[in-house]
C-alpha cells in the first residue's frame, strides 16, 4: 500500500531550493565562443569603405539626380485620358465632420456630425482647368481661358510651361484632385455654381494628321 506524504513531508518538498532538484546532465555536441560585432560598429564601418571607395558620393549625385527630374516632370496622374466627348455634371462639396472643430481658444466652431460646405466659407477665386502639358492643343485651349483660371497638370513639365509661358502651373500630384472630383479625361474645367461645383470635360476638335 502507497503511503500518502503527511503535511510535514509535503511543505518540506515544497520549500525545497530548485538547485537541490536539479542535475547536471554534462556537455552535450560542440560549444563554440558568441563572437558578435556591434552594429553600430558595422555601419560606421560599412559608412567609411563607402565613403573612401566614392559610392557615397555616387548615391547622393543619383538622389540629387532623381529629385530634381521628379520636381520637373511629376508622374503623370493615371487613367486620365484626353477627351473625346463632352460630359457635365454637379458635385456637392458637403462633407459630415467626423470631430469637433475647434479654434485657437479651445471653442467649439462645428460639433461632431455636422455637415459643412466648404463654399459657404471658401469661394473659387476663378475656374479650375486640368490639361495635359503634353498636348499643345490643351495647353492652347486653356491659355485663352480667363486669366484667373488656375492651371492644373495631370502631365508635363510645370515648372518649364510656367518660364516658357509666364502663368503660374499647378500639378495634381498623386491624382488626389482629379480623383475626388470624378474627372476621368482632360481637358476639364472647375467652376464654383453657389453651393455646389460644376465639373466639365471639354472635347476639343481632334489633332489635324499631318500630310503625306
Amino acid at each position: 500500500m502507497r503511503k500518502l506524504l503527511t503535511p510535514s513531508i509535503l511543505l518540506a518538498v515544497l520549500l525545497c531550493p530548485v538547485q537541490a532538484l536539479a542535475r547536471d546532465y554534462g556537455q552535450r555536441g560542440t560549444v563554440f565562443p558568441v563572437i558578435e560585432r556591434d552594429l553600430l560598429e558595422q555601419i560606421h564601418s560599412r559608412l567609411t569603405q563607402m565613403e573612401r571607395s566614392g559610392e557615397t558620393a555616387r548615391l547622393n549625385d543619383e538622389l540629387k539626380r532623381r529629385t530634381v527630374a521628379r520636381v520637373n516632370r511629376p508622374d503623370p496622374v493615371t487613367g486620365i485620358v484626353r477627351a473625346s466627348e463632352a460630359r457635365r455634371w454637379k458635385l456637392d462639396p458637403t462633407i459630415t465632420l467626423a470631430a469637433d472643430i475647434r479654434g485657437a481658444r479651445g471653442e467649439l466652431i462645428h460639433a461632431a456630425g455636422t455637415r459643412v460646405n466648404p463654399l459657404d466659407s471658401v469661394q473659387l477665386r476663378g475656374d479650375l482647368l486640368f490639361l495635359d502639358g503634353d498636348d499643345p492643343d490643351q495647353l492652347a485651349w486653356a491659355l485663352k481661358q480667363d486669366a484667373n483660371a488656375k492651371l492644373i497638370l495631370v502631365r508635363g513639365a510645370p515648372l518649364e510651361l510656367m518660364k516658357a509661358r509666364q502663368r503660374r502651373f499647378y500639378f495634381d500630384q498623386g491624382g488626389k484632385l482629379t480623383a475626388k472630383f470624378g474627372i476621368r479625361a482632360v481637358p476639364a474645367r472647375v467652376r464654383q455654381q453657389g453651393r455646389l461645383l460644376e465639373i466639365s470635360e471639354v472635347a476639343l476638335p481632334p489633332k489635324r494628321r499631318p500630310a503625306l
